[in-house]
C-alpha cells in the first residue's frame, strides 16, 4: 500500500514561479551556488521577495555526492521550515513541499537544486540495487538494468531497438526548439541506429546527457498563491508507490507496481489520463520512458512503437511527450527541468515549442527500482 488518499491533495498548493541557470558545463562554481543562483533567477523573475519564502527543500545525490548543506547560509535564509532529501528527484521534493504547506509547516517553500556532476567528472559508477548483484553483474549505471529491462520486454513483446529509438528521435526534435538543451542536432532513426552500443541493446542517445546546473520551483498554499501571482500552476493531484521488495517481486526488471501510482493519481486528480495534455516522464534511460508510457495507461504493452510511427504520442502526436527535450537531450537535472517545462507550457512560457490550449500535464518519475512517484497540474484549480 501507500501513495495519498483520493482528492487529499487537490488544489490545495501551486507553483508560482519556476528558473533555472544555464545548463551544460558551467565550471569555477559550486552545486550549493548554482542551487542560489536558481533561485535568486526564479524570485527575481516572479517578483517575490526573499523574505516571502518561508520554506526551503534541498536534496543531495544518489550515492552521497554532492550534498546540499549550505544553501541555505548562502541564500541567507532561516526558513521556519527546512528538509533535504536523500534522493531528491523533483517529484518526490515537489510532493514534500505540499505535505509541508498542507501541514500548516510553511506557506512558500522553495525546491532548489545545484549540480556540477559533469565538470566534477561524476560517472555515476557507483552500485544500483543489490550489492552482490552490482558486484557479479556490473550495475554500476542505469544502463545495465535499463538493457535487462528491455531485453525482458523484447522477450515478451517482440519490441524492436528502432521501437526504442523513436523515443530519443521524438524528444531531439523538441530539443532542437530549447535553446537550454545541450544536445540540439537532428537525430533521425536512422542516425540512431548507426550508433554503436554503449550497453547492448542501448546506445548513447538512450542514455541522459551528464551535465551542471541549477533549477528551483517555489510552491505555495493556494491562498497565499493568489497573493503571488495571477498565474499559479496548480497540483492537483500526486502519488507514489515504492517497490522495496526488489527481486520478491514479480516482473522486477518491468517494475509493475508503479501500475498503483497511476491507479491513485487520477482519482485523486478528479481526472483521467484522457484529459492530459501533455506528458512528462523522468528519462535516465529511454527505456524507462517506454515502461511508464505503458504503466500509466497511455499505450498499451508492446505499442509504443507503433504509438510514436503513428503519430499518437511524441513530437507533433495527440499527446506531447517531454517537450524540453527530456534528460536524453536538454540535460541531467533530476527530472526539475521536466515540471519548469510543464510550468511554462501551462503558463504559455515556452516559445517556439509552445503547445496550444493546454489544461493539464502530468509529470511521472522513478528512483531506480525502488520507488515511483507522479504529479497532475493544471491551469484551473
Amino acid at each position: 500500500m501507500g501513495g495519498s488518499l483520493p482528492g487529499a491533495i487537490r488544489g490545495r498548493s501551486a507553483i508560482v514561479a519556476v528558473g533555472n541557470t544555464a545548463q551544460g558545463t558551467v565550471p569555477g562554481i559550486s552545486a550549493d551556488e548554482l542551487a542560489v543562483e536558481a533561485l535568486r533567477v526564479t524570485l527575481a523573475g516572479a517578483g517575490i521577495a526573499k523574505s516571502a519564502v518561508d520554506g526551503l527543500i534541498t536534496c543531495k545525490s544518489y550515492g552521497g555526492f554532492g550534498i546540499d548543506t549550505e544553501i541555505g547560509r548562502l541564500a541567507g535564509l532561516n526558513p521556519a521550515y527546512s528538509a533535504t532529501l536523500d534522493y531528491g528527484t523533483c517529484n518526490f521534493s515537489l510532493h514534500l513541499a505540499c505535505a509541508a504547506i498542507d501541514a500548516g509547516l510553511a506557506s512558500t517553500v522553495a525546491i532548489v537544486y545545484g549540480t556540477t556532476q559533469r565538470s566534477d567528472g561524476n560517472r555515476f559508477s557507483h552500485p544500483l540495487g543489490r550489492q552482490d548483484e552490482a558486484s557479479v553483474y556490473g550495475f554500476l549505471n542505469v544502463a545495465g538494468p535499463a538493457a535487462m529491462a528491455f531485453r525482458r520486454h523484447q522477450h515478451l513483446y517482440g519490441t524492436t531497438e528502432a521501437d526504442l529509438g523513436r523515443i530519443a528521435v521524438s524528444q531531439r526534435r523538441y530539443a532542437e526548439q530549447n535553446p537550454l538543451a545541450v544536445f540540439r542536432e537532428p537525430l533521425s532513426l536512422d542516425d540512431y541506429l548507426a550508433q554503436p552500443y554503449l550497453v547492448a541493446p542501448l546506445r548513447r542517445a538512450d542514455l541522459c546527457m551528464i551535465s551542471d546546473g541549477g533549477a528551483c520551483l517555489v510552491v505555495a498554499s493556494a491562498d497565499r498563491a493568489a497573493e503571488l501571482t495571477d498565474r499559479p500552476v496548480h497540483v492537483m493531484g500526486i502519488a507514489q508507490q515504492t517497490g522495496l521488495r526488489d527481486r520478491q517481486n514479480a516482473d522486477q526488471w518491468l517494475r509493475p507496481w508503479i501500475r498503483q501510482v497511476a491507479d491513485r493519481v487520477y482519482a485523486g486528480a478528479g481526472i483521467g489520463r484522457d484529459a492530459i495534455d501533455a506528458l512528462y516522464i523522468q528519462d535516465p534511460t529511454s527505456v524507462w520512458v517506454m515502461q511508464m508510457l505503458e504503466l500509466y495507461g497511455f499505450v498499451e504493452p508492446g505499442g509504443v512503437g507503433e504509438a510514436f510511427a503513428k503519430g499518437e504520442v511524441g513530437y507533433g502526436g495527440r499527446l506531447p511527450l517531454n517537450t524540453n527535450g527530456g534528460q536524453l537531450s536538454e540535460a541531467y537535472m533530476w527530472g526539475f527541468l521536466h515540471l519548469v517545462e510543464a510550468v511554462r507550457q501551462l503558463r504559455g512560457e515556452a516559445g517556439a515549442r509552445q503547445l496550444p490550449g493546454l489544461r493539464a500535464a502530468q509529470y511521472c518519475s522513478t528512483f531506480g527500482f525502488m520507488k515511483a512517484a507522479s504529479t497532475i497540474l493544471s491551469r484551473e484549480r
